[in-house]
């Protein structure tokens, strides 16, 4: 049986807000099978659990919002995306501020925190959505377009492409193909930093976003070129780093997927969006379980290699 996967003991982290700025701690917790991922406000005079689900989705500005009430955790996708790299499925995520925090910009210093608490099996079979049918979301036309798309696959898998008209990004590879099944997440993907321009931070600053965001945590462009000291980590970082999102945005769904994602342009709105109109075709998909491992798609049944 493929079984689900929990943590073996609990770990925390002390970090900053992206957008908020704010000293945020994090402590990663086991939780019992089919629990699924659940983000609790500690910090609440009661504290409050937030489920996630494609539809506890709030907020797609800048980041993926989950929230259920008042209670609400900004900039989850990282630390989702990690979840889903290493295939964890249960986990209780206590935080005690509005916001995951930042830490260096991308899902690797996740990716340490879940594989020092130790990944565990369960006596659990896992359960993947899978998809039947295709289903996409459109938005925009001509240079304004962006889509996404989920088609049925063995597997999973990611294509994304960008397009973004600046030097220091036009110099990179722009579109990338990542398959769970043949790729290592945490080398090839996890690394990758979320990135900006200098000449937006102001405007977000303004309206107060990007108030813990810097060199050491993203990075950064003016109008010609990339300004951290150390460079870029991959020579399609970029890129990377969207495929690395969307693997956090699509595992807000709560299980994972048996699919294959594209995308252009796209983003946390239209992930969700994506993910939202899957749940409204319930003929496009099933759920599904592997009582034998070996008919899995390769790569699922190993615990994830470390570094």
């Amino acid at each position: 049986m493929l079984k689900q996967r929990t943590l073996k003991t609990l770990t925390r982290a002390v970090g900053v807000g992206l957008h908020s700025g704010q000293r945020v701690e994090i402590t990663l917790r086991p939780a019992a099978p089919d629990t699924g991922i659940v983000f609790r406000r500690v910090d609440l005079p009661e504290p409050v659990d937030i489920v996630v689900s494609a539809l506890a989705v709030t907020d797609t500005r800048m980041a993926s919002t989950i929230s259920t009430g008042n209670a609400k955790v900004h900039t989850v996708e990282h630390l989702m995306s990690a979840c889903a790299g290493l295939g964890v499925d249960n986990l209780y995520v206590d935080i005690t501020a509005e916001e995951v925090p930042i830490l260096d910009g991308s899902a690797a210093s996740f990716v340490f925190l879940l594989q020092s608490a130790g990944i565990e099996l369960q006596n659990a079979p896992k359960r993947f959505v899978r998809l039947l049918a295709p289903v996409e979301v459109r938005q925009g036309e001509g240079d304004n377009l962006k889509w996404a798309r989920l088609e049925p696959y063995h597997g999973y898998r990611l294509s994304f492409e960008i397009d973004f008209s600046h030097p220091a990004v036009d110099a990179t590879g722009q579109r990338v193909l990542f398959d769970m099944s043949l790729g290592s997440y945490s080398k090839d993907i996890a690394r990758a930093r979320t990135f900006g321009f200098t000449k937006d931070v102001e405007k977000m600053r303004a309206n107060g976003l990007a108030l813990g965001g810097g060199l050491d945590n993203a990075i950064v462009m003016d109008d010609y070129k990339v300004l951290n000291a150390g460079g870029l980590r991959y020579d399609d970082e970029f890129v990377k780093h969207k495929i690395l999102d969307a693997m956090g945005d699509l595992y807000l769904l709560g299980k994972p997927m048996l699919a294959s994602y594209s995308a252009f342009r796209s983003g946390h709105a239209l992930n969700n969006l994506l993910l939202r109109e899957l749940l409204d075709h319930r003929e496009a998909w099933d759920v599904v379980t592997f009582d034998n491992e070996k008919l899995a798609p390769a790569g699922f049944a190993q615990l994830a290699r470390a570094w």
